[in-house]
């Protein structure tokens, strides 16, 4: 059985990493479930403390992949519209696929700008911002991701060796 976990644990992680990418898969919890699948075995006790931290910081950095975005959109002198258009373009990005989360928020922003009477030029700065935080994001679910695999390796590698 703890093989099983193990392996089942080594998947999660490794789609954790590929979900950082793929806005449609959760990376960050996905790398949760697999720290928490190797704490199950007989061989492996993880920290209480550490799995409390890392369950953390993976329901921060879910929040935050969806603030961040809106975030970049005002950084970049987005107005409300912008923002509300950002907004719009993650949950209409939802439904499209992995490229409508990327690229949702980014035309959202545009669009809810320019349909405030703004000029395109100000109106793509708030995309880009949009887009610089969808970035940020991104990152930010990475490190999550990594931090939680170099734990799960930590701690079966010193099981076989």
């Amino acid at each position: 059985m703890d093989i099983f976990l193990i392996l089942s644990g080594l998947i999660l992680i490794l789609g954790g990493i590929v979900g950082c990418f793929l806005p449609v898969v959760p990376g960050p919890p996905l790398s949760y479930f697999g720290l928490l699948l190797i704490h199950f075995t007989d061989k492996i006790d993880l920290p209480p403390s550490l799995l409390w931290t890392m369950g953390i910081i993976t329901v921060v950095v879910t929040i935050l992949d969806y603030i961040v975005p809106i975030w970049g959109t005002k950084r970049f002198g987005g107005t409300k519209r912008g923002v509300t258009g950002a907004t719009i373009g993650i949950i209409v990005g939802l439904f499209i696929g992995p490229w409508g989360i990327i690229i949702g928020p980014f035309v959202g922003a545009v669009l809810g700008e320019m349909s405030g009477g703004r000029n395109s030029n100000d109106a793509f700065r708030a995309g880009i911002g949009s887009f610089i935080g969808f970035l940020l994001g991104t990152g930010l679910k990475l490190m999550a991701s990594f931090v939680m695999a170099f734990y799960f390796f930590k701690y079966t590698l010193a099981l076989i060796f």
